[in-house]
């Protein structure tokens, strides 16, 4: 099971922001976070668009008519 550690990149190195425990020769992955202040609104948008988008809530709005 994973666990996510922030880091960031000094002088061209990842550096960890904690410490921990990693056996020499570890095999890690890295995700890239973005500066740019819509990127998490894109990646999120499809998520968000099954879930406020999605026919099993008319139910819920009938319910509102009532």
């Amino acid at each position: 099971m994973g666990n996510t550690i922030r880091a960031v990149v000094h002088e061209g190195r990842i550096e960890l922001l904690e410490k921990i425990d990693l056996p020499e020769g570890s095999e890690v992955l890295v995700t890239l976070l973005s500066d740019d202040p819509g990127f998490w609104l894109k990646a999120s948008e499809s998520s968000l668009d099954s879930v406020w988008d999605n026919s099993e809530d008319d139910v819920y709005a009938e319910l509102l008519e009532k």
